[in-house]
């Protein structure tokens, strides 16, 4: 790719036909033949990995991310120390300790480690997750009181709890409190006994972008080497930490944390532990799922997790924590079922919602608002998050959605890189437009009264008067450019190694011109998959899949028939089937070629 025009746009694709500019992204050329040199790689992997910011001396530990580099000392936390210690002291005197939780995927994961874990070392454990539509996220009062009344004389909070401070008193004097959040923290954390979260204002951990299963798993190896000085092993075999780490791989790309450093290391271990499918409920999810290969990122993100938070969406809160902590092949296939099921009946809920936002959110756009707030009558809050998503995708703003019921608006919002939507609903909360407001910079949950709508709605937007400036579909970055016979299964797995892939890591894309469509039609539940053979001008074919196409512009464009050469932009992936591994080409976007 030497000699290539970085600012002109790539096979000059100023407008593709989803509305997005197609621009290079290219790393240093000397770093990246250094690093193929350096590790005996492919030179396209040194100049991917340069594109990232790799230096030479890193890219070893890239390609190899291990914990033994990586993994910090749980004593960097504020607060760990103490609160491992209370941990320990717990399991050591066989106490009752009740995990409070969340219903979301992060929630469930960083849930079912701790439960886990306290169970395998003797504890009795009384898991609680809090119903979305009665009680709400994170701690209440009443729910507190109970687990005290039921004899806990510890709560744990994961994914939790760290702006909680009035209803965490319900345990004061009954209960001690252990806090294991990630959420973003305003001013001093709750008087607990412990409150360890890398958000809060005093913590110089450096580890602001993990999620709480991490946290979660960190306080499970502090709590290991506090046991471990107390001699409690000398009776017993130490638990297998690294067993836990296909909860923390699934939790941290659920909850779209950057797949750099230590999250990198995290899910690239945790890969290898659910390959082993030893868990029985992700064993019987996969299987469920259809999902046979060795899960990757992708997986966890579009097959395991969709499923696992369709329970806290709309049916039992607590169906995902039960599955990840059954130990019952029969018991834990039976629960998938049902999950799937539940899921299904999640996209039909979010596909009733998703219309009527997509053509508020649309007029947004169109007048200039920095900020999309759309608010519905009888939107399901379930799924108000997933539409917020939707929107954000499309439009490229921050968007907000909520479901209206008895005057009071509930919603999420998802943001964009580079705009904290969860620091501007915390301002909006603490100037008392919201009832309940928190979450981080890339998502964030909050209520107010009806009245308040576009007030609300300004404040956010003066807030985030900086995304006005976004286009209105986000640049396509590409990394290379091949013609159809270079699209090889050699060069699909050599592509491979970069991963896992998401956020801070993104899928490499390469843009394939001037290939005609030979084969097109649809596929999957609903056709909303268009599978079709290439062509590519100096001969050869290449498979190529479109999913979520619908009767969206890629879907027309590839279905028309007319075999007009194409320029296509994807990610270009190995297919293993049989023993045989052919390359597949996953389009996000498209254009016409024009003549040449």
């Amino acid at each position: 790719m030497d000699g290539l025009d970085a600012a002109a746009p790539v096979l000059g694709v100023a407008r593709s036909v989803t509305g997005r500019r197609w621009v290079w992204r290219l790393g240093d050329a000397r770093t990246g033949l250094g690093i193929a040199q350096r590790l005996g790689v492919a030179e396209v992997v040194g100049r991917l990995l340069a594109g990232r910011g790799v230096g030479v001396e890193d890219a070893g530990h890239f390609l190899e991310p291990t914990l033994r580099v990586l993994l910090p000392d749980p004593s960097s936390l504020a607060d760990m120390d103490a609160a491992a210690d209370r941990l320990a002291r717990a399991v050591r005197a066989g106490e009752r300790v009740a995990v409070f939780g969340d219903y979301d995927v992060d929630g469930a994961c960083a849930g079912a480690l701790i439960v886990g874990f306290l169970r395998d070392l003797g504890c009795e454990v009384l898991p609680y997750v809090p119903d979305r539509l009665k009680e709400g996220y994170g701690p209440n009062a009443p729910a507190i009181a109970a687990l005290c009344d039921a004899g806990a004389t510890l709560i744990v909070c994961v994914d939790c709890g760290i702006a909680a401070h009035a209803a965490l008193e319900a345990a004061r004097g009954r209960a001690d409190v252990v806090v294991l959040d990630h959420h973003k923290a305003e001013g001093p954390p709750p008087p607990v006994l412990a409150a360890v979260n890398p958000n809060r204002l005093d913590c110089r951990s450096g580890l602001r972008h993990v999620c709480a299963a991490t946290v979660a798993f960190l306080a499970a190896v502090a709590t290991v080497r506090s046991l471990r000085r107390a001699g409690w092993f000398a009776r017993m075999g130490e638990p297998n930490l690294l067993g836990l780490l296909d909860l923390v791989a699934l939790a941290t790309v659920c909850d779209v944390m950057p797949l750099t450093g230590l999250n990198r290391a995290l899910v690239a271990q945790g890969l290898k532990v659910m390959a082993r499918r030893e868990r029985p409920g992700i064993a019987a999810l996969l299987e469920v799922a259809g999902s046979r290969d060795a899960p990757t990122a992708h997986t966890l993100g579009f097959v395991l997790g969709p499923r696992i938070n369709a329970s806290g969406r709309i049916a039992e809160p607590d169906l995902g924590l039960r599955l990840l902590l059954c130990d019952d092949p029969v018991e834990a296939r039976a629960m998938a079922e049902r999950l799937d099921a539940v899921n299904r009946r999640r996209q039909e809920v979010e596909g009733e919602v998703l219309g009527a936002a997509f053509a508020e959110a649309e007029r947004q756009a169109e007048a200039g608002r920095p900020v999309l707030l759309v608010c519905g009558a009888g939107w399901h809050p379930g799924v108000v998050g997933i539409v917020a998503g939707r929107l954000r995708e499309r439009f490229n703003r921050p968007a907000c959605v909520a479901g209206l019921a008895g005057g009071i608006a509930k919603g999420s919002g998802r943001s964009v890189p580079g705009v904290d939507l969860g620091a501007a609903v915390i301002a909006a909360r603490q100037a008392g437009l919201l009832e309940t407001g928190g979450g981080h910079a890339m998502a964030a949950g909050f209520s107010y009264l009806a009245e308040r709508q576009e007030a609300v709605h300004a404040f956010l937007s003066e807030r985030l008067a900086h995304a006005a400036a976004l286009p209105a579909a986000a640049d396509l970055l590409v990394e290379g450019a091949l013609g159809v016979p270079a699209a090889t299964a050699d060069l699909a797995r050599e592509v491979e190694r970069l991963a896992p892939f998401g956020p801070g890591n993104e899928e490499p894309v390469f843009a394939i011109a001037r290939a005609r469509v030979v084969r097109a039609d649809r596929v999957g539940r609903e056709g909303a998959t268009v599978r079709a053979i290439v062509e590519g001008e100096g001969g050869g074919r290449l498979k190529t899949i479109t999913f979520r196409a619908k009767d969206g512009p890629l879907a027309q464009l590839l279905l028309a028939g007319d075999r007009v050469p194409l320029h296509l932009c994807g990610h270009l992936r190995a297919e293993r089937w049989n023993d045989e591994v052919t390359a597949c080409l996953q389009v996000v976007d498209a254009a016409p070629a024009g003549a040449r």
